[in-house]
C-alpha cells in the first residue's frame, strides 16, 4: 500500500457468526477512476466452480477453463449477463465480457450442483470475505465512499443497495462491520453429491475425443 493509499477493512456476519463469500464494495462519492482493460479466470474444478462468488468491474473478460477431464456446459440466464458454452473440455471456451451490471449465476448443464455467482460492479474497489467474514480492500485513494454488501443468498438486497454506508477514508485504515440475513443455503447453493465421482462415468464417455 503506498503512503497516500487507504485501507478498509470489512467484516460481515449473520447470526450464526462470521459469513464467507459476501462482497463488500465501495464507490466513490463524485467520478469513479477510469476503466481499464481487466481480465479473471473461473475455473472449472473437480465438478465445482471456483471461486464460488466473484466480484467484477463492469467491461471485464472472464476465461472459463475446464480443468476436469470431462466435458461442462456452462451456461447463465442472468439478465445481466445471458450466454451458453456447450459441451467442452480444455481451454475451448470463448471468454466471455461481462459488459452490464448487476447479478450472474452460473449454471452447468450437465451437473446440477455446478452453481458460481457474479456481481458486476461499476467499480475496482471490491473483495470478497474470506471463512472468518473479513476482507481488506487496499490501495484506495483517500475521498468519502458509499460502502455496500452483497451475498447470493441475502435478504433485502434491493434495501441494502439502497442505503449505503458513508465512509471517509484518509491514511489510516477504516473498519466497517455489516450484519446481515441469509436466506436457505439451498436458495443460492447446491451441496456436490458425495458420488458424484463414481455416477458420472458416462461424462468420461463424452469427452473422448477431446
Amino acid at each position: 500500500m503506498t503512503a497516500d493509499a487507504a485501507e478498509l477493512r470489512g467484516t460481515v456476519s449473520n447470526e450464526q457468526g462470521a459469513v464467507e463469500n459476501a462482497v463488500i464494495y465501495a464507490i466513490p462519492l463524485g467520478s469513479p477512476p477510469a476503466a481499464s482493460a481487466a481480465e479473471a479466470i473461473i475455473d472449472q474444478v473437480d465438478k465445482l466452480y471456483t471461486p464460488f462468488v466473484s466480484a467484477l468491474r463492469a467491461g471485464t473478460t472472464v476465461k472459463f477453463p475446464n480443468k476436469d477431464n470431462i466435458k461442462h456446459h456452462l451456461y447463465s440466464v442472468s439478465k445481466a449477463k445471458s450466454f451458453e458454452r456447450p459441451l467442452y473440455t480444455g481451454q475451448k471456451a470463448a471468454p466471455v465480457v461481462f459488459d452490464k451490471q448487476g447479478e450472474v449465476t452460473l449454471g452447468c448443464n450437465i451437473h446440477d450442483w455446478m452453481i458460481a455467482h457474479i456481481l458486476v460492479l461499476d467499480t475496482p474497489y471490491t473483495k470478497v470475505t474470506d471463512k472468518t467474514g473479513q476482507a481488506v480492500i487496499s490501495d484506495m485513494p483517500a475521498g468519502t465512499y458509499a460502502v455496500r454488501v452483497w451475498h447470493p443468498g441475502m435478504k433485502g438486497k434491493k434495501k441494502a443497495a439502497k442505503n449505503p454506508r458513508t465512509v471517509t477514508l484518509a491514511a489510516a485504515a477504516v473498519e466497517i462491520d455489516f450484519k446481515i440475513r441469509l436466506r436457505p443455503k439451498s436458495r443460492w447453493w447446491r451441496e456436490k453429491p458425495a458420488d458424484a465421482d463414481k455416477n458420472y462415468a458416462d461424462d468420461e464417455r463424452n469427452s473422448t475425443g477431446n
